[in-house]
């Protein structure tokens, strides 16, 4: 299928120029073969992700932006972007010039509404290719949704010149376009959706299936031993540092030279390390079974592995996989946008603010979320089988004016210990911390009702809440009142104002607590701080809530 004609036909002058189309040129750019976008070779699938269980809290972001790349100074950007991707491209060429010429408010309306699923189209087939080196153009439309220059101000392009390319923190925060080149490469897992899965499956299947289970149990062991590692680490630490305290002799009063026996001190560090030698026994013997299991399951993987070689399993990830992928990330889209939200996809310069603090690049997510956290420590801790890990979902930016952020899954569903959630931020939101709320909260919500399972009503977090919720005889969804209250936990509460019912307020102050010295500034702003502040003195006292 030939490109050609794409720029061809009658167009006025005036949108031309703006589209930067000179008069006559034509694309001769042809739609890529197969092999032609698999030209590169496809990244080994990489198993379990690896998930540094040490860390405790983000690292702090000290570079919010970085100097001017030149994106926007290619005059053929328009063209490289649209051109090989088939008579879609063309239908978002012809629509997007008569919604930029029309004048009339319904005609215009129209368009724009035939623009946005065809324009969807294109950046599907782009992400087609995302296994081979896209040109600048077509990796921004996934990137940014950035389609035309000119339909930004000249500042506006400065500024998103200027958003840090690279990811440079550690952190599993991905644009798009990222996050599909991860999937493609076998690095994480497609995500899961709510589609109906055909009854009968062939072998095929099957063994894929079964490898996916047997990465999830070989993933939930290996994390466990990190975990478990990194404790033992921590008491060896003190057991070194309480074994050189006991090493150290004063000298004898009055006799010099002759080593003085343990003082008092000494002699309690020297319990101390007999205790902690103890509980290194003890975490070793269960990193010892940890490494029994893990051998296990990496040797029913490798079985998998031979099984799927053999019957001709492909296990690298297709393009129709990667295809899906983008439509899920575009699902994700449409619910940060919602119902009655702007849901036109294409970057433009009256949609979104010209201060890149103002949107939602991984740097400022990132500053965000470790905010919150601040005031919600146990927000990314997941116990398991009484292992305690911090796990931070994969954040994935989407290109979008959504109001909202949105949990698409707490984590994977063969991997419910140790594995990351999936959580999407709009890129251009209209206030971007709320977004992010919106975001963890619904993370905190699905992360408790999955805990609870079959319980969600009775037990746990959600239990609490959903019986506060029945007694007050209250309307509607359970989740969004409840994503309403932790915002104003982590924004107004926080500081002192009182704006939740109170006996929310003591829900969320049990089991969302905030951290022990904003407690202590809180016990002094009102009654209710007070009495909650006495209750965990007392509460303490008898051995924990």
């Amino acid at each position: 299928m030939e490109d050609k004609g794409i720029f061809s036909g009658e167009i006025d002058p005036e949108i031309a120029e703006l589209i930067g189309v000179e008069e006559g040129e034509k694309g001769s750019a042809e739609a890529p073969g197969f092999t032609d976008l698999f030209d590169e070779p496809r990244g080994e699938g990489a198993g379990a992700e690896q998930i540094d269980f040490t860390a405790k809290k983000f690292t702090k972001i000290e570079k919010f932006e970085e100097a001017p790349k030149p994106f926007f100074n290619d005059k053929n950007y328009y063209k490289t972007a649209l051109s090989g991707e088939g008579e879609d491209a063309q239908r978002v060429h012809e629509y997007l010039t008569k919604f930029l010429k029309s004048e009339d408010t319904q005609d215009k309306s129209m368009w724009r509404s035939k623009l946005i699923p065809v324009y969807w189209n294109v950046a599907a087939s782009i992400s087609r290719k995302i296994y081979s080196k896209l040109p600048m153009p077509k990796l921004l439309i996934l990137r940014f949704g950035a389609l035309l220059p000119t339909l930004l101000s000249e500042e506006q392009r400065l500024m998103v010149s200027k958003i840090i390319f690279e990811n440079n923190t550690g952190e599993p925060v991905h644009y798009v376009d990222e996050w599909l080149k991860r999937i493609a490469a076998g690095e994480i897992s497609a995500s899961a959706t709510d589609e109906t899965k055909t009854v009968q499956k062939n072998e095929n299947q099957k063994v894929i299936q079964k490898l996916d289970k047997a990465k999830g149990i070989a993933s939930t062991q290996l994390g466990f031993i990190k975990s478990k590692v990194s404790a033992m680490e921590g008491q060896e630490q003190l057991l070194q540092e309480k074994i050189n305290f006991i090493l150290k002799h004063e000298s004898r009063p009055g006799m010099p030279g002759m080593k003085d026996c343990y003082s008092p001190d000494q002699k309690s560090a020297v319990n101390e390390a007999v205790e902690l030698l103890k509980r290194i026994l003890n975490l070793d013997k269960e990193i010892g079974g940890f490494y029994s299991q893990y051998e296990s399951a990496n040797s029913e993987l490798e079985e998998l592995g031979k099984m799927a070689e053999e019957a001709g399993v492909v296990s690298e990830v297709d393009s129709e996989t990667i295809v899906k992928e983008f439509n899920t990330a575009r699902q994700m889209a449409k619910l940060c946008v919602g119902k009655q939200g702007n849901h036109f996809p294409v970057l433009m310069k009256q949609y979104f603010r010209s201060n890149i603090r103002d949107i939602g690049t991984r740097e400022n997510v990132l500053a965000e979320m470790a905010a919150v956290e601040e005031l919600d420590p146990g927000l990314f801790l997941r116990t398991f089988k009484r292992e305690t890990n911090r796990i931070v979902p994969h954040i994935i930016i989407v290109p979008c004016y959504g109001d909202r952020g949105i949990c698409w899954e707490p984590f994977e569903r063969f991997n419910r210990a140790t594995s990351r959630g999936r959580v999407a931020i709009p890129l251009y939101p209209k206030e971007l911390k709320l977004a992010i709320l919106y975001a963890l909260a619904d993370l905190r919500w699905q992360v408790a009702k999955e805990k609870a399972q079959h319980y969600w009503m009775e037990e746990g977090l959600t239990g609490k809440y959903y019986q506060w919720f029945s007694e007050k005889k209250l309307k509607g969804d359970v989740k969004e009142y409840f994503i309403n209250d932790y915002i104003l936990w982590i924004m107004k509460e926080s500081e002192g104002m009182q704006k939740l019912d109170k006996d929310v307020r003591g829900i969320f102050w049990r089991m969302m607590p905030f951290p022990q010295n904003v407690k202590e500034i809180l016990k002094n702003r009102g009654f209710f701080y007070a009495e909650l502040f006495k209750k965990d003195q007392n509460i303490s006292l008898s051995d924990g809530y």
